[in-house]
């Protein structure tokens, strides 16, 4: 191929790599490079909580494709330690900086995509800069995280943000012995649930040993010997820390975009069509840089995940190697756990539907993963959101112990299939015993509804 149809990628992670690899599978000549100012590519983020509380025993095996396998087995130029930092569309060149031996050289391109991710939210406050404070991004942050505790052997964690990293947090700092506290400004954790299915989170994290404070705001932290953190200050009260996880939510990594002139959309995400294009020409992005479409509300949505990191690139390197894909759109189906509990959402929450001037009717209903005589049986807390003229469902949330959360994903499906309360009440959907009661959950909730 020409040079001018080389493929560059800002990004070797999620959606930057899935993206690489599907205009390789396709397109068996074409030059490809990707600069990625870590060390690691394809790794899996969503698992750096578990490695940190010792359940992954190598931090290697996060590790789907090292950079070294990308260029032996797929003829990708992977450039690790390159951070680019600037981007010129109308010479169609990046700027890169090495970040190892500190020069700078230009990259030019025939087609760009962008997938820069996202970045911790982290607020300019006294004493964030003090040793032992950590926000969860790339691996490395997640290493740095693992060897503080190794070395350093802190005896009080301080999380600050009750989303899911914050909660994944405190499980793997008590798993690793500490006292855990966690501050949030907010009334509830969790705040893409309802209130009273937050609620029965932040209850069984107390009864695990987890002090919860909510709606404390977060002013500063304090050093002690060696610059290192010793506490946590609110507006409330002052908390002694060891260490401290700043968990307060990511912003789209779209300053590159921004500065180049391409169209930014919701949260400042990049504007991004269903094919993944920009607004410039040849310019694609993918990943938590870029914006999504909402299923439920029609809308542009910002939704930082794993998954549709991976869908995006996919979409995008389909259309970069001359195929035609459209991204279908979100739900933010998610799902995680605390210790035996698992959580887990899609869809619309009752107060973002009200937020939309949608009207709306819900069901909370509480019954029990198996059926009650068997073995292990436990509760599980559902609620169903739906449209009040239609019974088009909206969304749903679960908080259940073992068993419970991955029937999000029968809700996830009916809303992708815009089923109403009737049509998931009248599912043929699988029983026995060790698996369910004879009404599913989910079940019972729509026939509440109903």
């Amino acid at each position: 191929m020409k040079k001018s149809d080389k493929l560059v990628v800002i990004g070797g992670d999620a959606a930057g790599m899935s993206a690489a690899s599907k205009v390789r599978r396709v397109q068996k000549d074409r030059e490809i490079v990707v600069f990625e100012r870590g060390r690691h590519t394809s790794y899996a983020a969503c698992g750096m909580p578990y490695y940190i509380a010792g359940q992954v025993g190598d931090v290697d095996r996060l590790i789907a494709r090292n950079p070294e396998t990308f260029r032996k087995n797929q003829n990708i130029d992977v450039k690790v330690h390159h951070e680019v930092i600037r981007i010129d569309t109308t010479d169609n060149i990046v700027m890169v900086h090495d970040l190892e031996n500190g020069k700078e050289f230009s990259e030019a391109y025939g087609e760009l995509l962008i997938a820069t991710g996202a970045v911790p939210v982290k607020p300019e406050l006294p004493g964030m800069d003090a040793k032992g404070v950590f926000s969860l991004s790339i691996l490395q942050t997640g290493i740095n995280v693992y060897k503080f505790i190794e070395n350093i052997k802190p005896q009080t964690a301080v999380i600050v943000g009750g989303g899911y990293i914050g909660i994944e947090m405190a499980e793997a700092l008590l798993e690793r012995g500490m006292k855990v506290s966690l501050v949030d400004m907010a009334p509830q954790v969790m705040a893409t649930m309802d209130p009273e299915m937050a609620g029965l989170i932040t209850d069984y994290m107390r009864n695990e040993g987890v002090e919860v404070y909510l709606e404390e705001k977060l002013e500063r932290l304090e050093k002690g010997v060696g610059g290192r953190v010793s506490g946590v200050v609110t507006d409330k009260q002052k908390l002694k820390a060891d260490l401290v996880i700043i968990g307060m939510g990511v912003r789209p990594n779209s300053d590159l975009a921004k500065e180049a002139g391409i169209e930014l959309g919701v949260r400042n995400a990049i504007r991004v069509n269903k094919k993944m294009q920009t607004s410039v020409p040849g310019v694609w992005a993918a990943g938590d840089c870029s914006e999504s479409h909402h299923l439920i509300t029609g809308e542009p949505a910002f939704i930082a995940l794993g998954t549709v990191a991976s869908k995006h690139g996919v979409t995008a390197g389909t259309n970069i190697s001359g195929g035609d894909a459209e991204f279908p759109g979100v739900l933010g189906t998610a799902i995680t756990k605390f210790r035996d509990l698992e959580i887990a959402r899609t869809g619309l929450s009752e107060k973002e539907a009200k937020s939309l001037s949608i009207e709306c009717k819900t069901a909370q209903i509480e019954a029990r993963t198996r059926s009650g005589y068997y073995p292990g049986s436990a509760t599980v807390t559902v609620k169903l959101v739906v449209e009040e003229a239609s019974g088009r469902l909206l969304g749903g949330q679960i908080v259940g112990m073992q068993g419970a959360g991955k029937r999000i994903d029968t809700i996830a499906t009916a809303l992708t299939a815009g089923m109403t309360a009737r049509n998931i009440m009248d599912l043929d959907l699988s029983y026995a015993p060790p698996f369910s009661p004879v009404w599913d959950p989910v079940q019972i909730a729509a026939r509440k509804l109903v």
